[in-house]
């Protein structure tokens, strides 16, 4: 059963993605969107420590202490914030959050609404997104442009709601960076 559940859950928020990317204008990243997670390392990891709340790579790591399945996809999808970690120009500055590519930056946002309304289904609202971000944000390595708009887009959302959000992305940011 798990194979059914997990395969319903990444291609519901694949096309969930889809959508939002393509009301956006980013086509190509909609249908190109996390297809690394029906290769084999990602699907049989997904299959099984699906859960149907979480994401499967949690619960590996738990259980494994550490995630085959999302270290590969991290490694492949430039919309996690994690594939732009690099050693700074000086070396001692260590590890640090690289400059994203706009349109890479819009694609996290989508996907972290899309990741919130598949897991939370009908407990979603637009400050789920801003919600989950607050929680964690303190130990993510971003970029200080990249953060700021990422928080400015979930910001936005929140408190304006998703059809104006997705306008403003359309008209001010994604027409800019084309």
């Amino acid at each position: 059963m798990n194979i059914i559940n997990h395969f319903k859950t990444i291609t519901n928020h694949k096309l969930l993605v889809m959508k939002y990317c393509f009301k956006v204008g980013l086509y190509k990243q909609g249908l190109l969107h996390d297809l690394s997670k029906y290769s084999f390392v990602e699907f049989s990891a997904g299959i099984k420590y699906y859960r149907g709340y979480a994401s499967p790579n949690g619960v590996q790591k738990a259980e494994e202490g550490y995630s085959a399945a999302w270290l590969h996809h991290k490694g492949r999808n430039k919309h996690h914030f994690e594939y732009w970690i690099d050693y700074g120009i000086i070396e001692e500055d260590g590890l640090q959050g690289m400059k994203m590519p706009i349109n890479y930056v819009v694609e996290m946002f989508i996907d972290r609404v899309c990741a919130s309304k598949n897991y939370l289904k009908e407990k979603y609202n637009d400050k789920s997104p801003l919600e989950y971000y607050e929680k964690r944000k303190h130990y993510y390595v971003l970029h200080n442009e990249v953060r700021s708009l990422l928080e400015d887009l979930l910001h936005k959302l929140a408190h304006d709601g998703e059809d104006k959000t997705f306008a403003y992305i359309k008209n001010n940011i994604v027409k800019g960076y084309r």
